[in-house]
């Protein structure tokens, strides 16, 4: 893979950069929800029970937990609004009467709760929709004007769409704190601000590229991957997947990168020219990264073979990215890009530079002492 590499540097890496843009692609599209039922494998001999069990006896929907905490004093006037409440439900195709029951009230009368239904399932947009009705319009107009009353909703729709959000608003965290802890320990070991900024950018593609294909395998309706792979298509990614990836490929990848440059950095000390010391490098390490690459997808694809789509989605997505870190990425991307930018590679401001270790400096070789002529 190095050698047309090595000869037309610009080419292979934007050959290599549209393939792995074009498999990430689809993860703009990415589409998140909770663990259900839904997921379970149908052959499971519970799970046949449980699909007998609903055919006979058919659900009617889901459930919104609406509970409301208010002085005791209040406890009329919350009543008088829940009335008002499920008097406008009645009226609402979001709602049904069906699963309908009177309010339950706590001993000392500060908390009351109510069950409102929904006939839809609740990983629907009409589900989705009833929800965010109830929360923004029938409660503020209803409960919300109790005074000293404070309501929420629970239920399986909220906790579907909560964790979720919640997962969405500390991804980007998460992700912010990783890079800005990978660049200063880049930047203190190897002394150069490209190199960093390198590695950042190698491993948010790799990442991204195991996303896409996550999105095209699972949340697509890909017939040929639920019939390889096992799996009834819930089109979603599992919530918590995003964020456990990242952090994982990410650390994974750094291993990689760290080794890989750390060769090219040795043999740049030595005095070699920027092409020798990417193809010394890349080529000295690749049977260890081979090796590691070759038993961790080995490993991890054994996960894509368990029942649940969580689980495959897990393995598919961690073998995936390891297979094209250690292909398209290290062999590929990161000698073009390092061959390309040269001397530049190692170009760091002058408080962060060390005289011995330099890169962009090599040292050069010490004259050395002659033999003392004959008398």
């Amino acid at each position: 893979m190095l050698r047309p590499v090595l000869k037309r540097p610009a080419v292979a890496l934007l050959v290599s950069l549209a393939a792995l843009l074009a498999l990430a692609a689809p993860a703009l599209t990415m589409r998140l929800s909770s663990p259900n039922d839904a997921e379970l494998p149908r052959t499971a001999p519970v799970m046949q029970a449980f699909d007998r069990l609903t055919a006979a006896y058919p659900s009617t929907g889901t459930s919104h937990l609406v509970a409301v905490t208010a002085p005791a004093g209040a406890a009329p006037a919350v009543a008088r609004a829940l009335d008002d409440l499920v008097s406008r439900t009645r009226t609402d195709a979001l709602f049904s009467q069906d699963g309908l029951t009177a309010p339950q009230i706590s001993a000392d009368a500060t908390v009351t709760t109510l069950t409102v239904a929904t006939p839809y399932a609740r990983d629907s947009d009409d589900a989705r929709r009833s929800l965010d009705r109830l929360r923004t319009q029938l409660l503020p107009t209803t409960v919300g004007t109790v005074p000293g009353a404070r309501y929420a909703v629970g239920g399986a729709v909220a906790a579907d769409i909560d964790y979720t959000r919640h997962l969405d608003q500390r991804l980007p965290l998460v992700i912010g704190f990783v890079l800005l802890l990978t660049f200063a320990v880049m930047v203190v070991t190897f002394r150069a601000i490209i190199i960093a900024v390198k590695a950042i950018l190698l491993n948010l593609l790799s990442a991204g590229s195991a996303y896409g294909l996550l999105v095209w395998v699972f949340q697509y309706d890909n017939p040929w991957a639920q019939n390889l792979l096992g799996f009834r298509s819930t089109h979603a990614v599992v919530a918590w997947l995003p964020l456990l990836l990242f952090v994982i490929l990410f650390g994974l990848s750094m291993d990689y990168h760290v080794f890989v440059v750390s060769r090219i950095r040795e043999s740049v000390l030595r005095g070699v020219p920027t092409r020798q010391a990417v193809a010394d490098g890349i080529t000295g390490s690749a049977g260890v990264v081979t090796s590691a690459a070759a038993v961790m997808v080995a490993v991890f694809a054994i996960f894509a073979t368990l029942s649940t789509v969580d689980m495959k989605q897990l393995g598919v997505g961690l073998a995936a990215a390891i297979l094209i870190d250690a292909t398209l990425i290290r062999a590929v991307v990161l000698p073009s890009l390092m061959i390309l930018l040269g001397d530049a590679n190692w170009w760091t401001p002058a408080f962060l530079r060390r005289r011995d270790t330099s890169p962009a400096t090599p040292a050069q070789p010490q004259p050395q002492p002659q033999p003392a002529s004959a008398a």
